[in-house]
């Protein structure tokens, strides 16, 4: 009798190229058609298709409206992006995709928040030059795409606590920061997100170094996400929940009032102009 091998674990993104290259052949398209007719390079089309890119969600929906296949592909980038994170962060990426309740402290501008040309700023530091552009960029589709969660059905409720070190460092381009604030201020005016700004006047606190995210779903259970600069720990037990939530509570006993947060950022981004 054989032996019984388990099969080797396809990744999202290889399953996601295999539907790509499945509905181009249905639809009798060879890859320079498809090309002239999205709009799209043909090299990068077949990259997707062999599973060595991850494209950005917008690239999905275009080619979804293309096929006709309503969410199909966009539903397989969303479990395709996970193959761009660490294990663990995958789990609480999971959660936080069916969360109700979602409260967020981080000493710099969260994913949630950033602009694509931020987010690449920030992803192609020295530290990361080695792994190439072609990571970078699946790095800032990964993230770009988490901000799904603001606007999907039924929104969820955020609320946002940045430390003011994050506006303390702006991005090397000015444009680019001019646009990452004014990226702050919309989202700061969503009807389903509370932004607080953190001040340096209110002295030194316990998460300077770390981020901190607490989850609920709609079953009330919950769950917190601390992340500092080279691990995350996840935590649903109650006991350390409550603390993680009790945390968080004097964190936002310390910010700015949501409306002055505002006019916060609105200072940083006239002062910026000027």
């Amino acid at each position: 009798m054989g032996e019984n091998v388990d099969a080797e674990p396809v990744s999202g993104r290889v399953m996601m190229g295999q539907t790509l290259r499945v509905l181009r052949e249905k639809a009798g398209k060879s890859l320079g058609r498809l090309a002239d007719e999205t709009g799209y390079d043909k090299s990068y089309l077949s990259r997707l298709e062999s599973g060595e890119r991850l494209s950005k969600a917008t690239v999905m929906e275009d080619l979804d409206a293309y096929y006709g296949t309503g969410d199909l592909l966009l539903s397989h980038w969303k479990a395709a992006r996970l193959d761009a994170f660490r294990d663990r962060y995958k789990e609480f990426m999971k959660l936080e995709a069916t969360a109700r309740i979602l409260w967020m402290f981080t000493p710099g501008v969260p994913g949630l928040l950033q602009t694509e040309d931020f987010a690449r700023e920030v992803l192609s530091g020295p530290q990361t030059t080695l792994e190439g552009d072609d990571w970078v960029e699946e790095q800032v589709a990964a993230r770009i795409g988490r901000q799904y969660l603001l606007r999907q059905k039924p929104e969820p409720s955020v609320r946002i606590i940045m430390d003011e070190y994050a506006f303390r460092r702006p991005a090397a381009v000015r444009q680019t920061w001019e646009e990452q604030l004014l990226r702050i201020e919309a989202v700061a005016m969503l009807p389903n997100v509370t932004l607080q700004v953190l001040p340096f006047a209110a002295g030194v606190h316990h998460h300077m170094h770390a981020s901190l995210t607490l989850l609920w779903q709609k079953d009330a259970s919950g769950v917190a996400y601390v992340e500092g600069d080279t691990r995350g720990e996840l935590t649903e037990e109650p006991d350390g929940l409550l603390r993680h939530r009790l945390s968080y509570d004097r964190l936002r006993d310390m910010a700015l009032s949501p409306s002055d947060s505002l006019a916060f950022v609105r200072d940083a981004l006239e002062e910026h102009r000027s």
